[in-house]
């Protein structure tokens, strides 16, 4: 039997060379191995890794160019021998080592395009025990796991599906929302790249729970791999029959269909999202109705992000306490974190909720990838707030943040140094806010647009003082006023550059002068 070669076809390991790496192995091995192309580990610092399957498991080797294969082969790689390059088993790295795998157990260990790898690793036994459940147990599993929408809201996922459940319609619909817009945020691209039945096993159970048969995927256009693993999987799974009009012999009838997004960032908001996929132009709609009881075509929709749902299958598999037991108070299991920006070690790192975003960005990000003292840290994407080492201490967790006005998001933190100019990010979350906005709302479209003009004057130090109550006031309105989350999000980044950096703020007009 031939050794097996496992490299990535995830596409931040594709853009560092994978598939120039994996062209070469083939060209320098030739049959004497037959090469996986998996999912992303998540450490991007060592992509492309390749991982070779001995008989004391799997050994890493990273980061590994197309010019490094004739040496690796030399040294012995198809036997796990030595090499500068050799990073020892994967499980062993630090940064995998200390994680909590639950959702992505299986990234980098699989072939995405394999039903028969995914069973063989545990996949469908959260359908199969979902099968064997009525559709308000279902939701109770769900509700006892503490399983809150990992989209950003953190609203309760059993008590979204129990209104949808217990709605009279002739037809519900359950989507996912994939339109992964945040900075610095990658999650559910590795997963529907890299584990994309996990994905289908989630909507499917929670289309049981809700009484719905059909699901869509709503997929960010920039995502064109996960769309060729998305659609593989469904089409796997449909021959299977864990999709279709009899799941499994069950009787019980899925179906699920990936639509591509439009390109607008609104489109993450699920209204808008909504609107998009009905064929019509992003607009957020007013709320109530709400989607779970008039959502998509006028009928009772789940709208769920990509982690939400595929959180669900080790709920229903392994039980909704085997979940809970992870996290700290209100917040529950485990979140992707991902590390980027400025940061040593950017990736993927799984947790529960309680660690400290100190020990994330420290320990875990291994500090700034300049060498320079970290700054600040934005949470929660381009809405999200910025934090400051003095509030490191701060745990990981939805309340904890909310305390210090901030929000976790959809998990995505981004590292600055201290060369970072506080007043530019506070005009920049303006700006996007003004370039994003779908036009609906008068807070969100003018006063974003006003907010990036007033920033600019405190820039220049014109009337400084007078301005920046200004800023205050037009915050205090696109919160409080804006329809959505996109106007009422963007005094976030605003507020805490002022309140935690307010030297960028009080000495801008001086630096203009000394640089003229």
């Amino acid at each position: 039997m031939s050794v097996r070669l496992f490299i990535p076809r995830d596409a931040a390991a594709v853009a560092l060379g994978a598939d120039a790496v994996a062209a070469a192995l083939a060209a320098e091995i030739g049959s004497d191995a037959e090469i996986v192309r998996t999912g992303s580990r998540g450490l991007f610092w060592l992509e492309p890794m390749v991982e070779v399957a001995t008989g004391a498991g799997r050994i890493a080797y990273g980061p590994v160019s197309a010019a490094d294969v004739p040496s690796l082969v030399a040294s012995g790689l198809l036997a796990g021998g030595e090499h500068a390059l050799r990073l020892g088993p994967p499980e062993e790295i630090p940064f995998l080592k200390r994680q909590t795998r639950l959702t992505f157990a299986r990234c980098g260990l699989v072939d995405p395009r394999s039903l028969e790898d995914y069973r063989a690793h545990g996949g469908y036994r959260g359908l199969e025990r979902a099968l064997a459940m009525d559709s308000a147990a279902i939701v109770d599993a769900v509700k006892l796991s503490g399983l809150r929408g990992r989209g950003g809201a953190g609203f309760p996922t059993g008590i979204k599906w129990d209104t949808v459940r217990l709605a009279a319609a002739d037809r519900k619909y359950v989507v996912c929302n994939a339109d992964e817009g945040d900075s610095g945020t990658f999650a559910d691209r590795m997963l529907m790249e890299g584990d994309p039945f996990l994905l289908l096993e989630g909507m499917t159970i929670a289309g049981l729970a809700v009484g719905a048969e059909k699901g869509f995927v709503y997929l960010r256009s920039e995502y064109p791999l996960a769309q060729v693993a998305l659609e593989a999987a469904v089409a796997a799974a449909r021959r299977a029959g864990h999709l279709g009009a009899d799941i499994l012999g069950s009787g019980r009838r899925f179906e699920i269909e990936v639509r591509m997004g439009a390109g607008a960032y609104v489109c993450g908001e699920e209204t808008a999202l909504l609107e998009s996929l009905e064929g019509k132009r992003g607009l957020v709609r007013a709320k109530p109705p709400l989607p779970a009881h008039k959502g998509l075509f006028g009928r009772p929709t789940v709208v769920n992000n990509v982690i939400s749902l595929a959180a669900v299958p080790f709920i229903l598999a392994e039980g909704a306490e085997a979940y809970r037991d992870h996290g700290m108070g209100r917040s529950r299991g485990t979140m992707p974190v991902q590390l980027a920006g400025n940061v040593r070690h950017g990736g993927l790192f799984e947790t529960a909720f309680g660690i400290t975003l100190g020990a994330l960005v420290e320990e875990i990000g291994g500090g700034t990838a300049s060498g320079l003292p970290v700054r600040a840290v934005q949470v929660g994407g381009p809405l999200g707030a910025y934090f400051p080492p003095a509030l490191f201490d701060t745990p990981f967790d939805y309340e904890a943040f909310a305390a210090r006005d901030g929000l976790i998001g959809h998990g995505g933190i981004v590292v600055f140094d201290d060369t970072v100019d506080m007043a530019e990010q506070a005009r920049f979350a303006f700006e996007f806010c003004a370039i994003e906005s779908c036009g609906k709302c008068t807070p969100c479209r003018i006063g974003s647009t006003r907010g990036a003009e007033v920033v600019a004057r405190i820039q220049a130090g014109d009337d400084v003082a007078r301005n920046l109550a200004l800023v205050a006031d037009l915050c205090e309105t696109m919160k409080f006023g804006s329809l959505c989350a996109l106007g009422g999000f963007t005094p976030y980044p605003v507020t805490s550059a002022l309140v935690h950096f307010p030297e960028d703020f009080g000495r801008a007009g001086d630096r203009l002068q000394a640089a003229e």
